[in-house]
């Protein structure tokens, strides 16, 4: 196997964050289900978009969240997802070059909008997203670079992918590209109204060993498994021939093998302002470990730093230097 020019690549959406301050009240009158993801069409973007307060616009996407945080971390990362080629998908691709990413998938000449998710966070640091998908839904096979994957150490693909049937052939053709070529491949659930949809097909994915590491928040594994018992669903995980990494919000993290099962405690914070982006930042803490051989332990506590200096500010990207907040809290790799 062949030295990585690349640490950590992922495959997801790209996407630009419209986030708001919002009440529960709003969230009723818009029939929306807090704390979830769902899928809109342009027009019910629009309509959503007009009833929001003011708004921050920062580019987003789970994934590419995820890579900016490993980048933040230090690693060498890269990034495969579809913009259009306008304003939108100009400030995406500027924005994650602009921290080393690297990113050259082609944009969308014409067709659907560069993506969009409207935000809503409500006083509890809950996030309630609205995603219209637009040019995310055309990144294909014919997207996913064969030696960029061969040459990426880790492969992350976010589970959002599976909803688009072309983004889901790239998915597959990126595991198989990194499998041959001795990589492994990690995959996150995403969102569990996601799993609701593609239970089975998630499940086949880690029992047919496309993937080798699987990231969960609590919710997503209890759906997976179809149980309301968190300790039913551990057992479960226990049993499957992955690395499961979930997370359990304030309770911290749990790494699970078939050998062991290692809760690690989540990072103190000031205030919880904005849950976006905490998951992902979790995985970009832990593959940003995992890429330097770090004990699973300290990925786990790199991946609960990373979220909880996320989760203090609005935005799902940092704002901190992840690298030098690791250094101040002994956790250096």
């Amino acid at each position: 196997m062949s030295a990585a020019r690349f640490d950590v690549l992922g495959l997801g959406n790209a996407i630009v964050d419209v986030i708001a301050l919002a009440d529960d009240d709003l969230l009723a009158r818009e029939n929306l289900q807090k704390g979830g993801m769902m899928l809109v069409d342009e027009s019910r973007s629009g309509q959503l978009y007009a009833a929001m307060g003011p708004a921050t616009i920062i580019s987003g996407g789970s994934a590419a969240n995820t890579i900016v945080g490993a980048a933040s971390f230090g690693a060498r990362t890269a990034f495969i997802g579809k913009v259009r080629s306008d304003d939108a998908g100009k400030a995406f691709t500027h924005d994650i070059r602009s921290i080393g990413v690297h990113f050259d998938t082609a944009p969308a000449q014409d067709g659907p909008a560069t993506a969009r998710c409207l935000v809503l966070v409500t006083p509890d640091g809950e996030r309630t997203m609205s995603t219209y998908l637009g040019a995310c839904q055309n990144l294909g096979p014919e997207d996913v670079d064969p030696e960029t994957v061969r040459s990426s150490a880790l492969v992350y693909l976010e589970g959002y992918l599976w909803d688009p049937p072309a983004a889901k052939q790239a998915f597959l053709k990126a595991a198989d590209i990194a499998h041959a070529a001795g990589r492994q491949v990690a995959l996150t659930l995403s969102d569990s109204f996601c799993v609701d949809r593609y239970r089975g097909e998630f499940l086949d994915l880690i029992r047919n060993k496309t993937v080798d590491i699987v990231f969960a928040n609590q919710h997503e594994l209890k759906s997976l498994y179809e149980t309301s018992d968190l300790d039913t669903a551990f057992s479960a995980l226990r049993q499957e021939a992955v690395l499961g990494v979930v997370t359990c919000s304030e309770k911290g993290s749990v790494v699970v093998t078939r050998e062991s099962t290692k809760a690690v405690p989540a990072f103190p914070i000031e205030a919880l302002v904005d849950t976006t982006g905490a998951g992902d930042l979790f995985a970009a803490g832990f593959l940003a470990g995992l890429a330097r051989n770090a004990d699973h332990a300290t990925c786990a506590r790199l991946g609960a730093l990373a979220a909880a200096e996320v989760i203090q500010h609005v935005g799902a990207r940092p704002m901190r230097n992840l690298a030098a907040l690791a250094a101040e809290n002994g956790l250096g790799v």
